[in-house]
């Protein structure tokens, strides 16, 4: 069955970006919060970055118009029941996906699809929640979700051939490029880059170079476009710390243990960009 209505669960940066890019590529949407201020600026987002590509003449403001027509918001799940496909977009804790999907295996279509947009929890285990884990994949899109061209598609051990290609024609309808990956700690994504970071947080944890110079290096000498201590901010230090974690359990590998000066700032309360401050400090 083709997929023409999708419901996004979480209505942050994430789930708002992955319900924008879905209703400006044609899907009747759903973006689903249980905080209802957290969803209406969800929505909001959603309206000022179109208005946004309107202003920058990215599209046409009818192209606006129709991608908002198609985007409804609720804090109901089960309005899933009318829905082809939904999107997980909340908090990297397992807990709290696994009670998400439990509800979503009740409440969806039989003939449903169920991905995640975890960066990095096992998409077999989060599978086994439900009583159709051929029917779930992970569907991993990058920060900021408008812009960035690339998806990971995770298949579970249990993940039908139907459910991958579906997902990954969905991703080529969204304009994205679709990459196959296997279920591992981290994919193949932050598998690469967290330990990076990690490395990165180490040589200002011993004194080996400053924040800015550290980031100076790798912009200006390995041509990345963004320093990894400025990406860190970016991303959010206790999600970076969260990865770390869920590699160095997964792998049992001393190379993934978290250095201390992230485990230090995030029990400050110092994630970035978010909080204000992290390696640097914002306005």
């Amino acid at each position: 069955m083709p997929i023409k209505k999708v419901m996004v669960i979480g209505a942050g940066q994430m789930g708002s970006g992955i319900a924008q890019v879905c209703a400006q590529s044609g899907y009747e949407v759903l973006l689903n919060d249980v905080n209802e201020d957290a969803l209406k600026k969800g929505m909001q987002h959603i309206e000022n970055r179109l208005t946004r590509s309107v202003d920058k003449e990215r599209i046409r403001e009818q192209e606006k118009n129709g991608a908002l027509a198609r985007l409804k918001s609720t804090t109901d799940m089960q309005n899933v029941k009318g829905c082809d496909m939904t999107i997980e977009a909340i908090v990297e804790n397992m807990d709290v996906k696994a009670n998400v999907f439990r509800q979503l295996d009740k409440y969806a279509p039989e003939h449903a699809i169920l991905a995640t947009n975890t960066s990095s929890l096992p998409i077999t285990e989060i599978a086994a929640m439900t009583n159709r884990a051929e029917q779930v994949i992970g569907m991993h899109f990058m920060n900021p979700v408008p812009v960035m061209k690339l998806v990971e598609v995770i298949r579970g051990l249990q993940t039908s051939d139907a459910t991958h290609e579906a997902v990954a024609d969905m991703a080529k309808n969204l304009s994205k490029t679709a990459v196959e990956v296997n279920d591992y700690p981290g994919f193949a994504a932050n598998r690469i880059l967290m330990p990076m970071i990690n490395e990165a947080i180490f040589a200002l944890h011993e004194g080996v170079a400053s924040v800015e110079d550290i980031d100076t290096v790798m912009k200006l000498g390995m041509n990345h476009p963004m320093g990894p201590l400025t990406l860190a901010d970016f991303i959010g230090l206790d999600t970076c710390l969260y990865i770390m974690e869920v590699l160095h359990d997964g792998f049992g590998d001393s190379k993934y243990r978290p250095c201390p000066l992230l485990r230090k700032y995030v029990n400050a309360g110092w994630y970035g960009k978010k909080s204000g401050r992290g390696f640097y400090q914002y306005n």
